[in-house]
């Protein structure tokens, strides 16, 4: 190694590492774990590390310059805009506030503005509006609207308030679509957004009138490219409609937000706000106006992904998916509280929410760069990747005539049930981990007390959650804690040393606690037998007698194999909810 005063050379006096190198390491890492045999060649590493999405993209564990070519992204702020448009500094700190109490909306509305918050989303009555709004200055943070089903109203109210129209900023959050989406009911007012869009391309030109919330399809199990593909149907039919209306296309494109969801996995989140705004510069390209296609997104931190068991752990999956969405590009990001699958969020974790973005901005500088994920060779394939399997699945809606008939028949319900079938069943063998509900929960956590807040509106696509299984089990646990003073329990008999049958102790510790089911020494209709593998070829028969005999009338083992006496066996990448189900149903535990 060497330095000058032109800056440090890393590695002057070491060969350069080469991809065939590192392919020859990996393989004797592999050979080590077993998971790769003597006849497995250098070759075929790739291969066995590659890793495969729910979109079915093969994402390889090394990347190089020699792979297959991404076509050039851009500079930041122009066509294809894959490297986005927001201004370098920061995003729009845009918070969620909701109910229909104005007073109680005013002040936290008050705090958090006063506290860093830049713009405002607001799911609340249009009556409720002005009173809501009372002390804001709306020259100066931006309000944007979720109305459902009356953002005609909404806007009307919104308008009202405006003394200054040119300086206003935000959106009317017009979608009927969406609405259709969520709830079944037929998008009868298109005509009414695309007036809307008009009056504020004329009068309101810093209000966009349309959204694209593609949360919708995220929270009936999409995929990264479904999500993108739904959005991007949804957005190409809002602009027929606005066109037809009489807006030129460029104004057209200019009155749509688009409102993706941010996940815990960083890499995911990062290329599909990139490939996002990829695909709809296409749009815009072939619509002939290609230099007007610039996506203006906001970005959500995945509901779905919230859970109601450890809610704190949520504090890390908002953390990551703020960074990832800010590296992304998003121009506007909501956090949501930790405590927001428990009811209404109190003033700490609204607190917390608002200062994850303000710190990632103010402290660790995320927005200084523009796209810093850019020109990574990962990124760079991903991106590109998820924006063909998005655009493939686009034009298969578009083919069966748009996402209205793709809603209307099913197509895009059974699309998307399928990949969360898929899903759910990777989150019941636990290759999803849930850190606190799958994985490490806390049997004796309190959780916090919050003002339960109703649940939003349904009958369309549904609405799921990735905790949804084991929490239901666990609120099984609940309400027999609370009808019987205990939890219910399964008994563990151990073989051998602590030091024999300690990891297979854990193991099931932590699988019963995922279900809400304690362990115990004492009676129990169900127990666990946990050893070393050596011990159960002698004892696992006997010690499942004496259980039986001491009340046991289900005996499960903590491994594989077929020994007498076992009725079932609980092992690594066995299907924990259906395990789970078993147990407590064995234990009397109602449904």
């Amino acid at each position: 190694m060497s330095t000058s005063a032109e800056g440090l050379t890393l590695g002057a006096d070491f060969p350069a590492a080469t991809a065939e190198q590192w392919r020859r390491l990996a393989l004797a890492a592999l050979r080590k774990s077993g998971g790769a045999t003597e006849d497995t060649t250098p070759e075929q590493v790739e291969e066995l590390l590659a890793s495969v999405t729910y979109d079915g993209l093969k994402v390889a564990a090394l990347h190089t310059p020699d792979g297959p070519p991404v076509p050039p992204s851009g500079l930041p702020g122009q066509f294809p805009f894959v490297r986005g448009s927001r201004a370098v500094g920061g995003w729009d700190l845009r918070q969620r506030h909701g109910g229909s109490d104005p007073k109680q909306v005013r002040e936290e509305i008050l705090t958090d503005l006063e506290n860093g918050v830049t713009s405002l989303w607001l799911a609340v009555p249009p009556s409720v509006l002005p009173a809501a709004l009372d002390g804001v200055y709306l020259d100066l943070a931006a309000v944007v609207l979720d109305p459902g089903p009356n953002f005609v109203a909404a806007a009307e109210a919104l308008f009202a308030l405006l003394d200054e129209p040119l300086k206003a900023r935000g959106g009317l959050g017009a979608d009927p679509l969406g609405w259709q989406a969520r709830t079944g009911e037929a998008a009868t007012g298109l005509g009414d957004a695309a007036a809307l869009a008009v009056r504020c391309a004329a009068d309101y030109p810093g209000l966009r009138a349309i959204t694209v919330d593609a949360t919708v399809y995220h929270e009936a199990g999409a995929s990264d490219a479904e999500e993108l593909a739904c959005a991007l149907a949804a957005g190409v039919a809002y602009l027929r409609v606005l066109t037809d209306a009489g807006l030129p296309i460029e104004k057209a494109l200019g009155q749509l937000e688009f409102r993706f969801a941010a996940t815990a996995d960083q890499f995911a989140t990062i290329a599909k706000l990139r490939a996002a705004r990829r695909v709809w510069a296409r749009v815009a390209e072939m619509c002939g106006a290609p230099e007007a296609g610039a996506q203006h997104q906001h970005a959500v931190t995945s509901a779905a992904m919230m859970t109601a068991r450890d809610p704190w752990v949520n504090l890390l999956r908002t953390t990551l998916a703020t960074f990832a969405a800010g590296v992304g590009g998003a121009d506007a990001v909501t956090v949501l509280p930790f405590d927001h699958r428990l009811g209404r969020p109190d003033a700490f974790a609204r607190r917390l929410a608002r200062n994850t973005s303000i710190l990632l901005v103010e402290e660790s500088h995320v927005a200084r760069v523009a796209d810093p994920a850019g020109g990574s060779w990962y990124v760079e394939r991903y991106t590109e990747d998820l924006a063909h399997a998005a655009w493939d699945w686009f034009t298969t809606i578009e083919g069966a005539g748009g996402i209205v008939a793709g809603l209307d028949s099913g197509l895009i319900a059974d699309r998307l049930a399928a990949t969360w079938a898929k899903r759910a069943d990777n989150l019941a063998h636990r290759r999803d981990p849930l850190t606190g509900v799958s994985e490490f929960p806390n049997l004796g956590e309190r959780l916090p007390e919050r003002t339960p807040v109703p649940e939003p509106a349904g009958g369309g696509l549904p609405r799921h959650r990735l905790a949804e299984a084991f929490e239901r089990l666990r609120d099984r646990s609940d309400a027999h804690l609370a009808a019987t003073g205990s939890r219910p329990a399964v008994r563990l008999a151990v073989l051998g040393s602590p030091a024999a049958h300690g990891p297979r102790v854990t193991f099931v510790t932590n699988l019963l606690a995922a279900g809400g089911i304690a362990v115990t020494d004492g009676a129990s209709p169900v127990a666990c037998v946990c050893g070393p593998d050596k011990a159960y070829a002698e004892e696992a028969f006997p010690s499942s007698e004496v259980l039986r005999a001491g009340g046991a009338s289900r005996v499960l083992l903590a491994g594989r194999g077929d020994y007498p006496g076992i009725d079932g066996y609980v092992f690594t990448g066995g299907d924990a909810i259906a395990t789970l189900t078993t147990v407590l149903d064995d234990l009397g535990v109602p449904r």
